[in-house]
């Protein structure tokens, strides 16, 4: 039985997990890329005030963008979280996709876990980001790119690696000098980034990458 609205479902999530809508439209991109669906700024914004209701094709992507039962973002009374899908495949895993990373909470918290991506088990990664913004396409790897990360808490120099900035996971080549630490980018229109004080976490080596276009 249907109890709320699509508008008072995405309030709910939004304020539960402080996202804005933009955050929302980025998740989105790759799946409106994939299954050649428009979504944009003002359709969503419509959506989050009530004006205007979701069609199906657009509750599909808003579901994927967010990790979230279609069902539930159309108001039914279900939970809203999905859950992995069990794979049969033994050459496959389920890896989870980490989204916005909450204070105090495990990395591979159920609120960070936005999707899951099946990969095969000849990669070795624990989890997965999707990559904002340019600075790593030096490394062939480019905004909305999904990376694949082996968790572990240290790096060789040299290693491509995601190391966590207060609450903020980022994508750097990796370097150590005596007690201080470099991440540089892989575009020169960044500087490294230098940390002496130990104010950051290393969350793991890059083991792969999928490209995703457009």
């Amino acid at each position: 039985m249907k109890k709320f609205t699509t508008s008072e479902r995405l309030k709910e999530y939004m304020s539960k997990y402080n996202v804005k809508q933009v955050d929302i439209l980025e998740r989105a991109k790759p799946y409106t890329l994939e299954h050649g669906v428009k979504l944009n700024k003002n359709d969503l914004s419509q959506y989050v005030s009530g004006r205007v209701e979701p069609g199906q094709d657009k509750i599909f992507i808003l579901s994927k963008a967010l990790n979230v039962d279609p069902a539930w973002i159309m108001g039914l009374d279900v939970p809203m979280r999905k859950k992995p899908t069990k794979l049969h495949d033994k050459h496959s895993n389920a890896i989870p996709l980490v989204g916005t990373i909450a204070a105090g909470q495990p990395l591979l918290a159920e609120e960070n876990i936005e999707d899951y991506f099946n990969i095969d088990t000849s990669i070795k990664a624990d989890f997965a980001l999707r990559i904002k913004g340019d600075s790593m396409i030096g490394a062939g790897i480019f905004q909305n790119d999904i990376v694949f990360i082996k968790q572990q808490c240290d790096l060789e120099n040299g290693e491509i690696g995601a190391v966590l900035i207060e609450d903020s996971a980022t994508l750097k080549k990796f370097h150590r000098k005596d007690n201080t630490i470099i991440l540089q980018s892989e575009n020169d229109m960044y500087e490294p980034m230098i940390f002496t004080n130990g104010n950051i976490k290393i969350l793991g080596k890059l083991v792969a990458v999928l490209n995703i276009r457009g």
